[in-house]
């Protein structure tokens, strides 16, 4: 199915179904050096905030790439992905040792999770595919609502602005032709919902959480891949440090074209 067949799907839920049909979401964060990069972050973020024993809600989980990993090292995963394709991919790579709960589902209702049960929540996905305000308020609430006091929330978004150069970088006539406002450069909400860093703070505070790190999750990375990838092992250990000691710098946030928000319930 074409793009703009997707484009006029009437329900949202069957938009993102064929989305990820479209889409390859098993290789993006492991295709390749410069892919590897906002995993590599958003992983290191994480980290800072596990203790033993934690359980972790994955919303929104993809393949599983987050998951899995966390599910590696002993840490209980409940995961929730809506994409029936992504479901499927994700069901193969299970196996019997590892401590996860995959249930098909959608972020704007997690009632089948019970108030203050997990210490880690992630949202990785859903900001990307919800069009309607009510609907993202009712994501982050629900996200709020299932995570402890005190426990860390991680939220994921497309940042608005990057994107234009991204775009510009496979298209030389984006300028002129590309989908998005000439005046306000607001990209069309179409395959994915696009957010500034303002918006997104904006989001989250309004609903009262605490933001704690606000990150430049892959950078420059896609606009570098070619570079990035052809590093040796040496040059990119070393780009990675640059890229952490950059990526939460105020002056760098809206270089990304993924931003990662962290914030204490």
């Amino acid at each position: 199915m074409e793009l703009q067949q997707i484009y006029r799907l009437p329900e949202e839920e069957l938009q993102i179904q064929e989305i990820y049909r479209y889409f390859n979401e098993d290789t993006r964060l492991s295709r390749s050096k410069a892919a590897r990069v906002e995993f590599l972050t958003t992983v290191r973020y994480i980290q800072q905030y596990l203790k033993p024993g934690d359980r972790i809600l994955d919303v929104g989980a993809g393949t599983g790439a987050y998951s899995l990993y966390f599910a590696g090292k002993g840490y209980p995963v409940c995961a929730l992905e809506l994409a029936d394709n992504n479901i499927l991919v994700f069901r193969r790579k299970l196996t019997p040792e590892l401590p996860v709960e995959l249930v098909p589902g959608n972020a704007v209702d997690l009632s089948r999770y019970a108030s203050e049960s997990f210490d880690i929540v992630l949202v990785f996905g859903p900001l990307y595919h919800l069009h309607k305000p009510e609907d993202r308020k009712k994501c982050i609430d629900e996200a709020k609502r299932v995570c402890k006091p005190g426990g860390k929330l991680f939220f994921s978004f497309i940042s608005n602005d990057m994107i234009l150069l991204t775009e510009f970088s496979h298209r030389p006539d984006y300028f002129t032709n590309g989908e998005y406002d000439k005046e306000t450069f607001a990209l069309e909400d179409f395959p994915f919902v696009f957010h500034t860093v303002q918006e997104c703070r904006d989001m989250l505070t309004r609903e009262g959480l605490h933001l704690l790190h606000q990150v430049a999750s892959d950078g420059a990375s896609e606009l570098m891949a070619d570079k990035i990838n052809a590093m040796d092992e040496e040059n990119y250990a070393q780009y990675l440090r640059f890229h952490f000691y950059l990526c939460e710098k105020p002056e760098f946030l809206g270089m990304t074209n993924h931003l990662l928000f962290v914030a204490e319930n």
